[in-house]
């Protein structure tokens, strides 16, 4: 069974739907800026035959294995090395008609156990996506402060234990490096409480998530690409995120919501003209997956999906606001 054959795509049909709409547009773009193994790609361009496409993923083995998933679409398809904080240096001004961020960690990444993702089997502490730049989780476990640690797995793994982990992790290092992912979870293990183990899944999950956060900058580069994206929207374009965990949802909350209130005084009794909203949000806030899907992809259980459309008179209210003091 081949990397493709075992990758669902999580809420496809749901993405398809709401994208639709945007791409049935003559020549319409679309970005999607987490490729990975190309599953919810290659069927936007399936359903789209006229649709071109832009691919971005900062895993050179995504990459190569997406490219051998989308050949039969090479004419209308360009596949990107870049991390999607980087959109706006590949699109170069040009607009896009639809966007999908499928974030965190992909299955192909999960799966393979020489990347160091995974706590439940032994691999070198590594956890980036890029593996042909930046620091990997060894460094990090190894050279961090125990405040620093305390900091990462307390911020971005939510984890009240992380004193206690960080204390495991430097009594350990002292002997030797840290360099095995399943020593690691089972420090994890141990520095928290067995009645706090019995719940929440596996006891090293939030610190394998705080550490893969922080090894490759995930929420800081979200932070960045999320306006870059929506700025690149044209009218009528369509953006589809899908989070994993409470801190990207937060950020993509966030990114959305100033742009999706009028800018308008509330105490006016109407609409001035420019001041509308720019964007329209067309989910109640974050939809969750339902049994059938999390029983057919059991990696869609945390999933959180915000969808928006680029309204019409977002670029009118752009140019007033960059038009020079005094003119008309």
């Amino acid at each position: 069974m081949g990397e493709r054959d075992i990758h669902v795509p999580v809420l496809l049909e749901r993405c398809l739907e709401l994208l639709a709409p945007a791409l049935d547009r003559p020549g319409a773009l679309h970005l999607d800026a987490t490729l990975g193994l190309g599953g919810h790609a290659e069927a936007v361009l399936l359903a789209h035959p006229r649709v071109r496409l832009l691919g971005l993923d900062r895993d050179t083995q995504a990459l190569r294995l997406a490219g051998e998933r989308l050949a039969p679409f090479a004419d209308r398809t360009r596949l990107v090395h870049a991390v999607y904080d980087e959109l706006g240096d590949v699109l170069d001004g040009e607009g896009i008609d639809g966007a999908l961020f499928d974030l965190g960690v992909s299955s192909m990444q999960l799966d393979d156990a020489d990347r160091g993702f995974a706590y439940a089997q032994d691999a070198p502490l590594d956890m980036r996506m890029d593996q042909t730049r930046g620091v990997t989780a060894a460094e990090v476990v190894n050279t961090y402060s125990h405040g620093d640690l305390a900091r990462v797995l307390r911020v971005y793994g939510e984890e009240k234990f992380a004193s206690r982990i960080a204390q495991a992790i430097l009594r350990e290092r002292a002997k030797g490096e840290l360099n095995s992912s399943a020593r690691l979870a089972e420090l994890v293990r141990d520095s928290i409480p067995a009645p706090a183990r019995r719940t929440g899944g596996h006891p090293a999950k939030r610190t394998f998530q705080a550490l893969r956060i922080e090894v490759n900058g995930e929420l800081a580069v979200l932070e960045r690409a999320l306006p870059a994206a929506l700025d690149a929207l044209k009218p009528g374009g369509r953006m589809v995120v899908l989070s994993y965990h409470s801190l990207e949802d937060r950020l993509v909350k966030q990114a959305i919501a100033g742009r999706a209130r009028s800018s308008a005084p509330v105490e006016l009794p109407f609409e001035p003209p420019g001041s509308e909203p720019e964007l329209k949000v067309l989910t109640r806030g974050a939809e969750l997956p339902d049994a059938a899907e999390v029983a057919a992809n059991p990696r869609a259980a945390s999933v959180r999906l915000r969808a928006v459309e680029r309204r019409p008179s977002a670029d009118r209210r752009q140019q007033q606001q960059a038009q020079p003091l005094g003119e008309v």
